[in-house]
């Protein structure tokens, strides 16, 4: 069987402005908001059980701005909120770092993918820029772009498959139909 064609097993989630509202260099779990039907999107994957994760750029740490612990805070908040997630892997490293867990790199994917014990083309990536379809790509995963105020348009032209949110990115990658009014393509 061609790894394009294994079933689904786990969807990875970019943390930032896809599973919490985006506060730029957050270290504060005070701040945690979810995302409108990020919790929704997550019961559908759960009961289907696949397994799910969060690959998440943290530059803030590089710049000096957090600290590694404050991520981990913040991620455990992230947890109680929407968790529990079977793998957490962040970068920690700035855009010119040259590192290989950097989104579009796919380090953090492929990490991931270790972690929960699956070949890359058995997930899927849900994000909301372009980096992460490029990690995605990158790895051997699927992805779906949920566009937000940030995304570039030519992000949105060249994703693989975009949704309107995280309910509908979650439908479409299960096969299930895209509530009412939410079109994905």
């Amino acid at each position: 069987m061609d790894d394009r064609d294994r079933p689904l097993r786990a969807i990875l989630f970019d943390r930032d402005d896809t599973l919490v509202v985006d506060v730029p260099y957050n270290g504060d779990p005070d701040r945690v908001s979810p995302m409108p039907t990020a919790a929704d999107a997550l019961r559908l994957v759960r009961a289907r059980g696949l397994r799910t994760g969060v690959v998440s750029n943290q530059s803030g740490i590089a710049r000096g701005i957090l600290s590694a612990d404050d991520v981990r805070r913040v991620n455990a908040r992230v947890d109680e909120v929407l968790g529990p997630f079977d793998v957490w892997r962040f970068c920690p490293h700035g855009p010119d770092d040259g590192c290989a867990c950097r989104k579009p790199r796919p380090g953090l994917v492929l990490s991931a993918a270790d972690a929960l014990g699956f070949a890359p083309a058995q997930l899927a990536v849900i994000g909301d820029i372009g980096a992460d379809m490029g990690a995605a790509a990158a790895a051997g995963a699927r992805a779906v772009l949920v566009p937000t105020a940030r995304t570039l348009p030519d992000e949105i032209a060249a994703a693989p498959r975009v949704a309107p949110d995280l309910a509908a990115a979650v439908a479409l990658l299960l096969g299930e139909p895209v509530p009412e009014g939410r079109a994905a393509s």
